[in-house]
């Protein structure tokens, strides 16, 4: 089965959250088969369905002042920071479909959510930086070294509505990390956050570059979900048959 990707740049969160939708729509409908949108944002903060106000740290006077906007969405999960430098994913897949080992007719949310950790875990081996799960606590981590606790590479927040995913996960790359001084990530006030360029031994791996590492997710995503993974140039491509479809002004 395929898996069509596209990388939609750098796009404003309403617009991705528009194009999110449009697709979702289009899945549900069968009319397009299943999707990853990789791309970046703006700096942003977005509140999740389980998401406490008080882990917002900036006024929202400081938040326009900076020009960072706000978005409450139906995600799993707490308050996080997208921003530049950080890989977004969206995948948009049917989870009726046939998926590796699947049990029972459809692939339960917990075990989505695992397979995802699963596929940054693995893109972050890639760059000799090791990573795990934690328990109780969504997202990927460095492994702890003696004193060091472990901190958060990757955030995940999903949504399931009639079988179809949306939402996903967001992976650090080269971010600024000092931006998520804004918020207590996730709603976990004893752990930091952390980015793949910070935790790369220089002298094994070479510096990651955006488009290397986005290129790992797809390889990654692939192979866990197996799906063979098909760039396309545009949305316009997922199309096929549904080209009377209207397309998001946004995309055109």
């Amino acid at each position: 089965m395929l898996l069509h990707l596209f990388h939609a740049g750098r796009m404003d969160y309403a617009d991705a959250l528009a194009l999110q939708q449009w697709l979702v729509a289009l899945r549900k409908q069968q009319r397009i088969g299943d999707v990853l949108l990789l791309l970046e944002h703006p700096s942003v903060l977005t509140l999740g369905r389980n998401a406490h106000r008080s882990n917002i740290l900036a006024s929202d006077e400081e938040l326009a002042r900076r020009g960072i906007a706000l978005h409450e969405i139906n995600r799993g999960g707490d308050v996080t920071y997208h921003g530049p430098g950080q890989i977004v994913g969206y995948p948009i897949l049917d989870l009726r479909g046939e998926f590796p080992n699947k049990k029972g007719p459809h692939l339960g949310a917990v075990e989505y959510v695992r397979w995802l950790e699963e596929v940054l875990i693995r893109a972050c081996g890639e760059y000799g930086v090791l990573t795990g799960r934690v328990a109780g606590r969504t997202g990927v981590w460095t492994l702890p070294g003696g004193s060091i606790p472990e901190k958060k590479i990757a955030a995940i927040g999903v949504h399931i509505s009639q079988g179809v995913t949306s939402h996903g996960f967001a992976w650090n790359i080269t971010a600024d990390l000092r931006d998520f001084s804004l918020i207590v990530p996730c709603g976990i006030a004893d752990r930091s956050v952390t980015s793949l360029d910070l935790e790369i031994d220089e002298n094994r791996c070479a510096m990651p570059t955006m488009e290397a590492a986005r290129h790992a997710v797809a390889r990654h995503f692939g192979r866990i979900f197996g799906r063979q993974s098909l760039w396309v140039e545009s949305v316009q491509d997922l199309l096929g048959d549904s080209s009377a479809s209207r397309i998001p002004s946004v995309v055109i």
